[in-house]
Parts: C-alpha cells; sequence; structure tokens
C-alpha cells in the first residue's frame, strides 16, 4: 500500500467513525456536557514509552477538567501509521493531535530542525531550561507561526532524555565513528550532523532499525534509553555512546482547524497543562532512563559504556557549529531568527536559573 492510499484510508475510515462519535456525543445525558468532542492522539513511542503516557496524561487531565467534555483517545506507535505517516495524518486533521519530534515533523514544518541541532543546551537540568524556553522565551510563539503555516499548533516542547548511539563496533572517538552506517530519524540536520562526526548516517523507519542492526544493514542507531530498552534495539548491539550532544525532545501538536475550534478556555487548559509538564516529565524520565540502564547492564553485562570527555566534547561541538548554516538554509523563512531566539532563550534560561 503505497502512503498516499493509506492516509486515504485512514481518512474515510476514521471519518466514518468520528461521525458516530460526535452523534453519541452530542446526546446529553444525566446532566452531563450537551457535547462531547471527542478527538485522537497518534503517539510516535509504544505503549509505556514517554510520549504514550504523557499524552494519557494529558487526556485523563482534559476528561477530568471538563467533566467529560472533551474526550481524547491515544494510540500508540503502530496502531494507525509509522512515524511517517502520523504527522501527516494530524496535518490532515484525520487525528487531531499527534506527538512527535523535532525530525518526523521536519517534513512539514524545515524550521522544526532547529531542535535537531547539537550542542545548543546544557548537560544538566536540561528540563528545567526546556521548561523556562517553553514558558517565558520567543521560541515557542515563532514555532507556532510556524506551524501554524502548515495547518499545526505546537502546545510544548517535552525533554525526554539525552540521546545514545549503540553500536556493534567502538565509537567511542570521532575517529572511530568513520564510515559506521548509523540510522537517525528523519531529518537533514540530523543527517548533516552525524556525517560531519564521520558517521554514514541513515534515515529509517522507528520499526527497522532492531532487524536492519540484526541484519549488518545498519551499523549503529540512535535513541533515548527508554526507547533503546522497549525496542530491544541493546540486543543487538555491544556498545554504547553518550555525546552528550542532543536530549530527545518530542513536539505535542494539535491540528490547527480543531485547536482553534475549541473554547478558549480549553485552548488555555491545554496549553498551561503542556507547559506545566515539563520539568515533571523530565525527572519521571530521567528516573525511568536511570532505572532502563541498570536493567540492561543485568540483561547484557558485557555492553561496553562510554562518555565523552570534556576535550571530546569541545572537539565535537566546533563540529557541530560548522552546520549551524545549514540549518538555515533547510529551515528556509524565519530559520535564523528561529535559530538566534532559541540560542538567546537558552541562554537566558541558564542566567535566571543559575547554570554555567
Amino acid at each position: 500500500m503505497t502512503k498516499k492510499i493509506f492516509v486515504l484510508s485512514m481518512l474515510l475510515v476514521f471519518t466514518v467513525s468520528m461521525t458516530g462519535l460526535f452523534a453519541e456525543g452530542n446526546q446529553e445525558e444525566d446532566g452531563g456536557p450537551d457535547r462531547v468532542i471527542q478527538a485522537r492522539l497518534a503517539s510516535e513511542e509504544v505503549e509505556g514509552d514517554f510520549m504514550t503516557v504523557w499524552a494519557n496524561n494529558f487526556g485523563d487531565y482534559m476528561r477530568e477538567a471538563t467533566d467529560g467534555g472533551y474526550n481524547l483517545d491515544v494510540y500508540p506507535y503502530g496502531a494507525i501509521g509509522d512515524t511517517r505517516d502520523i504527522n501527516e495524518l494530524a496535518q490532515l486533521g484525520v487525528v487531531e493531535w499527534v506527538f512527535s519530534d523535532y525530525a518526523w515533523i521536519s517534513s512539514f514544518v524545515p524550521q522544526a530542525q532547529v531542535l535537531a541541532l547539537n550542542y545548543l543546551w546544557p548537560r544538566e537540568r536540561v528540563a528545567e531550561v526546556v521548561e523556562w524556553v517553553v514558558k517565558n522565551g520567543e521560541t515557542m510563539p515563532m514555532m507556532e507561526e510556524h506551524f501554524r503555516r502548515n495547518g499545526l499548533v505546537p502546545l510544548s516542547i517535552m525533554y525526554e532524555g539525552w540521546q545514545w548511539v549503540t553500536s556493534t563496533e567502538p565509537v567511542a572517538t570521532l575517529e572511530e565513528m568513520n564510515g559506521v552506517k548509523t540510522r537517525v530519524m528523519g531529518s537533514q540536520m540530523l543527517v548533516a550532523n552525524y556525517r560531519a562526526y564521520g558517521y554514514s548516517p541513515t534515515p529509517m523507519s522507528y520499526g527497522e532499525v532492531y532487524s536492519g542492526l540484526q541484519t549488518g544493514l545498519i551499523d549503529a542507531q540512535v535513541n533515548p534509553l527508554f526507547a533503546i530498552y522497549s525496542m530491544k534495539f541493546y540486543e543487538p548491539t555491544d556498545y554504547f555512546t553518550q555525546m552528550w550532544a542532543e536530549p530527545f525532545l518530542g513536539i505535542p501538536t494539535a491540528n490547527m482547524q480543531h485547536f482553534d475550534s475549541l473554547p478558549e478556555e480549553y485552548q488555555n487548559m491545554m496549553r498551561e497543562w503542556w507547559a506545566d509538564a515539563v520539568e515533571p516529565a523530565g525527572d519521571w524520565i530521567d528516573e525511568k532512563n536511570a532505572g532502563f540502564r541498570t536493567m540492561i547492564e543485568e540483561e547484557k553485562p558485557s555492553i561496553v559504556w562510554t562518555e565523552f570527555s570534556d576535550e571530546q566534547i569541545a572537539e565535537a561541538t566546533a563540529v557541530a557549529r560548522g552546520i549551524d548554516t545549514e540549518y538555515v538554509k533547510v529551515g528556509g523563512d524565519g530559520a535564523q531568527d528561529l535559530l538566534d531566539a532559541l540560542l538567546r532563550d537558552i541562554e537566558n534560561a541558564k542566567d535566571e536559573l543559575g547554570i554555567d
């Protein structure tokens, strides 16, 4: 089935099912709301992983806060399409929400790849910095402007832990990375960054990574620890390398037509909930990731764990800064302004929070 046929098929199925759901929701029952707004969220991650868990938390909050007036069903990875499909489904309004990342959504909003640039964020207290940026900075309003041009509304930026490289051969130095076939998400900037380090980067669907490692199609992959554990990527790899290059960042995003049709009260509740969730969600995932590392170590004690030194980080940072100009070209209209705003926001957040 081609991508176009898949999307059209999903649109037909969802349109039919939504007609029935809204018909039920318009009925007043036991003094409840006159109209139940039924919505769907497609998550990029499997059941139990960050995006799906926090999307369900959001759905629970909205149901309770609206006395059942807003009902959100969450679909984990694979339920209604892969990472390439679900962003398009949200843009078309087939689903009302998508919880994706800066890479896969960049096919629609290339400026979002500013979040894919490496070595921008501090190593410590990342969730606090991200929350400050979301609540107080220039970045979110500017990002929303770009998203809205493509029929979407971003509600927040969510920190999900640092990305790890897991590989079948050592990649503990930039020299060892030369030519290593590495799966990255579908982002031109991620490809550019990892190629600059020496890797041979290959975008690949999430569900194809394990078999790619197992068959030797790729030698390495990049993901946060919770994904590495839940998808079992540690099984066919022997080396874990922390470059401290990029935190994994998710973007809970609404279809613009759906969001703008909601009562202003609902819109404000949604914006506030997602902004306030950044730090507690970050603390939650940091604790989870620590536990996943322990489980991986217990299940495969032969794994070699390596973290870049300060000197290696400085070397890799110099390489990464050479990619910023490529982002400005790839990101297109407004990309430079967005990058400048994000850099200012991060520095202002560090100043306000007392982070060196």
